[in-house]
């Protein structure tokens, strides 16, 4: 393992029926091919010393003696670099037959594990060659000339200081997979070997079954099985192979090809490791029913590697296929509708008042508010939108926010607060020259006690419209735009935010409606604070002052997703970004955030209620409690260290 991550091989070689030295030699032609990978782990599929198909011949003693004089080559001449692989043979223990998985390093077999499942219903009847594994225990016997190899369903294999287990095709089909208790016990990655014959439909049903038992047993799962080669007389076998990390599928192979063919990923073990200490439940489970395994330490150790062999979303918020993004972006939408919904009841209030601005955050605010009206059949009239021009304020951001507002038919007010705001100044003895936090922050405390007065008279309640992303950097007036009756934006990040308003776009039936949210989404981001230039364009664009929103929200996502490091944050985005941020870019902005997210703190310890929407929030009553007096020192000091 480096990094934190442990790289692993699924290998689908061309399979030899009963031709044991052609499939040893497949084997290590594969096996220095992925040698150059320095992978930690190496999966060959089921039966794949002999081929799966056999039939009777897995009880003739040729077979069987070819088998572990084959195994005995394959450990003598393996790669030293490769510290563990895992083969499929049949083993002879006592006067019984095996289907096992053998765990071998170079020079050295390290245990066997037998198929815990056998299945009699399927077109081979393997029982009628293979006895199940009914010992719960451990027990030591000789094969391929070495004594005292452990022989166990509860056998586990470190290597790299990750523990791997290993099951056999039909025991993941089984209701209690024994790598459900193999991971309660400590397997971090788990590895199948199968033999899985194709029919129609059972490919996408096995990808999503390899996935959730990723998930379920939070771990990484390595799933090889037999390919071109297996017999044809009455199955097609279409050598599958799949890596998955936690639920999502790092690697899917392609099927029906000749030949040997595999795939690689990096398993993020680190990211593991959090999410199995921060689920409590998972060690409540692991301390009533996981295995009592042997561990055995397998020898060798990789090479040095030269990249990630991994995809890392520079989006982690956004989904990237279109369809499933639809779907997300809906499902958000009703859940933050549903809030809003569930509020507005027991409040016993009929008005909303909404800060209108022009820009993303109160755009998907009132389109959201207009949502929850119609569900629960109330007039939009009974919603007050309101512009509140102030020095800054441009025709383009204004006069989108009215054309949205006449096209969604709700009340529309306008409030300027330049008269207002100049008074203010006076009263304090501020020079309004001088484009200060004062000068910023006034003008937004009193849009803020506008929005509440407002909601006074109407006898409704003021609408939050700040997000996620201003939460964490604390890009928020404090008791002004921060102080809402209910922020329904709360849980959403910026980079979201952009999407959401974009699937309201795409549905609005409105091309006048649709026109000014394609407008609000290319406007730049910018609380319009500082009076704009002699064209009348926005000067004060947040991300030229507190860094790109892309990056802000890719280092909260680990941040509070997985607790990383900011050594670890910076190598995953400099993956994820390569090409468009580069090092000290990355630099600049990742120590920004963590002095931000540390310092703003205390603006989060009192934040209005809102929906959560999606697994990173930064609730104060939920998801994240943190001293507003805490030290940033340790994490600032590694930022500079980059």
């Amino acid at each position: 393992m480096q990094n934190g991550f442990f790289r692993a091989v699924a290998c689908s070689p061309q399979v030899h029926i009963a031709d044991v030295g052609s499939n040893v030699d497949e084997m290590l032609s594969m096996m220095s091919d992925v040698e150059s990978l320095a992978p930690d782990l190496v999966v060959f599929p089921e039966m794949s010393l002999t081929a799966y198909t056999c039939g009777d011949l897995f009880h003739n003693s040729t077979l069987l003696e070819a088998a572990e004089s084959g195994l005995r080559r394959l450990v003598n001449d393996m790669p030293a670099s490769l510290p563990l692989c895992f083969v499929g043979m049949p083993v002879k223990a006592g006067d019984t037959l095996y289907n096992c998985a053998v765990a071998i390093s170079r020079g050295r077999i390290l245990g066997i594990v037998p198929k815990t499942f056998i299945p009699d219903y399927n077109e081979f009847y393997e029982r009628r060659w293979f006895a199940p594994w009914r010992d719960a225990g451990i027990v030591e016997t000789e094969l391929a000339g070495q004594c005292g190899v452990p022989m166990g369903s509860a056998l586990l294999f470190e290597t790299g200081g990750v523990k791997v287990g290993a099951e056999i095709c039909e025991d993941l089909w089984v209701p209690v997979p024994p790598s459900c208790g193999l991971s309660m016990a400590g397997a971090e990655v788990v590895a199948n070997l199968s033999a899985s014959d194709d029919v129609v439909g059972k490919y996408g049903y096995l990808r999503s079954l390899v996935a959730q038992q990723s998930a379920r047993c939070v771990c990484g799962y390595v799933y090889a099985s037999a390919g071109y080669g297996e017999s044809s007389t009455d199955l097609c076998f279409d050598g599958k192979t799949i890596i998955c990390d936690n639920g999502h599928t790092l690697e899917a192979g392609r099927r029906f090809e000749r030949g040997n063919k595999f795939v690689a990923a990096d398993i993020d073990v680190e990211a593991l490791r959090r999410d199995r200490m921060h689920l409590t439940t998972y060690a409540d489970c692991a301390a009533s029913h996981a295995a009592q395994p042997k561990t055995v330490k397998a020898t060798g150790t990789t090479g040095q590697r030269k990249e990630l062999l991994r995809a890392v979303d520079p989006m982690p918020f956004v989904p990237a296929d279109k369809d499933h993004l639809a779907e997300r972006c809906e499902e958000i939408i009703h859940i933050q509708m549903s809030g809003l919904c569930r509020r507005i009841e027991a409040t016993r209030c009929r008005s909303l008042v909404i800060g209108i601005s022009g820009g993303l955050d109160s755009t998907l605010a009132l389109l959201v508010a207009v949502r929850a009206f119609d569900s629960l059949g109330l007039d939009r009239k009974g919603i007050t939108g309101i512009t509140m021009s102030g020095f800054g304020t441009t025709d383009r951001t204004r006069g989108n926010a009215h054309t949205l507002m006449q096209e969604l038919g709700i009340s529309i007010r306008e409030i300027p607060i330049a008269a207002a705001v100049s008074q203010h100044f006076a009263d304090i003895g501020h020079d309004p020259a001088v484009h200060d936090v004062t000068y910023e922050n006034s003008q937004a405390r009193e849009r803020t006690q506008i929005l509440m007065d407002v909601a006074n008279q109407t006898g409704g309640m003021v609408l939050g419209t700040g997000d996620l992303s201003e939460l964490a950097l604390g890009w928020a007036t404090y008791n002004g735009d921060h102080m809402s009756m209910y922020g329904v934006n709360a849980g959403v990040p910026k980079t979201l935010v952009r999407h959401l308003v974009e699937y309201f776009a795409r549905e609005s039936a409105s091309e006048r409606e649709r026109e000014a949210l394609l407008d609000i989404i290319g406007t730049p981001i910018s609380p319009e604070l500082i009076p704009a230039d002699e064209h009348g364009n926005i000067t004060q664009k947040t991300e030229d002052l507190v860094g790109p929103y892309e990056l802000h929200d890719f280092f909260l996502y680990y941040t509070l997703r997985y607790g990383f490091s900011p050594r670890r944050i910076f190598m995953l985005a400099e993956k994820a970004f390569e090409g468009r941020f580069g090092h000290d870019v990355i630099k600049k902005w990742l120590t920004t955030f963590f002095r931000r997210f540390f310092a703003q703190q205390f603006k989060r310890s009192c934040l209005p209620d809102g929906p959560k929407v999606g697994s990173v929030t930064l609730s104060p009553r939920g998801d994240w409690r943190m001293p507003s007096d805490a030290s940033s020192a340790m994490w600032l000091r590694e930022c500079e260290s980059l």
